[in-house]
């Protein structure tokens, strides 16, 4: 029995003029898995303004065909026609032929091409402050409505489960310990090393004890904790509500009578301001530990010594300080996170750009309350 391969012939276009006319040559076999000629060629000639007025195809020469030519074909026919010049497609294959007659037998439908359009600064401007202007009052209704939960839970009349309180306190509490005490850690070392760069020139290195306690009593571990929980557990409720909204379980609740601020929202508030005070004492703490391995392994303080300029530099109110502000910041990342979640749409895109908005959401409130409190503190004297 005897095997007949099949070889390629590269295909190539060859042109040649004759007064208007321009014949286009085409050679060899035009497969998808051969190497495409080059058109520009062709079409140089054909918008050189030369006087070319008919366009014609040989095909003696064409071997076998696919997809690949009539891609290339319909490329020439099309420009041809912006020129303006006489394409002549009869010397084609009759197959050739009835695919093209399929392809322009129903002509392109008018503005069914996507139109680059050039919006106008102030129109992005304005369009910029409408958003902000939705989400500001959508933020306030929020709040308010938060409100009048607490307010019912102060009269009694709140209704939520206490297990779900509970469920939530273990999932933003202990659950969470293990990637806080790994950045709390590494924060300590970090501040450590860079205190010691500069403390080290005067022989100052006892002294890195007095910037780590500070640093992390007063910012850093309370800073620190709330930006983990914005991204653990304020996309967690974020995607835990718009969930829910897909699947219509919120509105399932208002059938039955449930107010969902009370049901849903208010657990998940309280459990992050009970939280996040013990989160922001824990990350103090493991800061300072890691501040110790820097200045006990590396620098000629030992433990004793550390401890004791610790106990020296660092007060109740600094612990106060910290606390207080990891408070605020449990609020605010819990506001963000439900909020979004609440205001999610019903595909499951949107839950990942509801997960998404509540952490971004969460951290611009962190750093601007952190900032206004860190003023108010400093201007204070406190």
């Amino acid at each position: 029995m005897t095997v007949m391969t099949v070889t390629n012939v590269p295909c190539e276009i060859n042109v040649s003029r004759k007064e208007h006319t321009l014949e286009a040559a085409i050679v060899g076999d035009w497969v998808l898995e051969a190497k495409t000629p080059e058109l520009e060629a062709v079409l140089a000639q054909l918008g050189d303004g030369s006087g070319i007025k008919r366009l014609v195809f040989s095909t003696d020469a064409l071997g076998r065909w696919d997809s690949l030519l009539m891609t290339e074909l319909i490329r020439l026919i099309d420009f041809g026609a912006k020129q303006g010049i006489q394409v002549d497609t009869t010397t084609l294959p009759e197959g050739i032929q009835g695919l093209l007659s399929l392809v322009y037998a129903v002509p392109e439908r008018a503005g069914a091409r996507r139109q680059e359009t050039k919006v106008p600064w102030f129109a992005v401007i304005g369009k910029g402050g409408l958003r902000i202007h939705k989400d500001a009052h959508a933020l306030v209704v929020f709040i308010g409505e938060i409100m009048l939960s607490v307010l019912a839970l102060t009269r009694g009349k709140a209704r939520f489960r206490w297990v779900d309180l509970w469920t939530h306190i273990q999932d933003c509490g202990p659950s969470a310990l293990p990637i806080v005490s790994l950045i709390s850690l590494l924060v300590g070392l970090i501040l450590a090393f860079v205190g010691a760069v500069q403390l080290a020139l005067f022989g100052a290195q006892i002294y890195i004890a007095d910037l780590v306690g500070l640093g992390m009593t007063r910012e850093m571990g309370g800073l620190m904790a709330a930006i983990i929980m914005s991204g653990r557990t304020g996309a967690s409720y974020a995607a835990q509500l718009g969930t829910m909204q897909v699947n219509s379980e919120i509105d399932a609740l208002k059938t039955m009578g449930f107010e969902p601020m009370e049901f849903l929202v208010l657990p998940r508030i309280l459990a992050l301001i009970l939280i996040m005070p013990l989160l922001c004492l824990y990350a103090d703490l493991m800061g300072i530990v890691g501040g110790a391995l820097v200045t006990v392994s590396f620098f000629d303080v030992s433990l004793v010594e550390y401890l004791h300029r610790t106990a020296n530099a660092v007060h109740i109110s600094d612990f106060t300080i910290g606390i207080v502000k990891c408070a605020v910041f449990g609020v605010l990342i819990a506001l963000s996170g439900c909020m979004r979640g609440m205001q999610c749409g019903r595909s499951a895109s949107a839950v990942g750009d509801a997960a998404t908005s509540a952490v971004v959401t969460g951290i611009i409130f962190i750093v601007i309350a952190d900032s206004l409190m860190t003023v108010m503190c400093n201007r204070l004297g406190i």
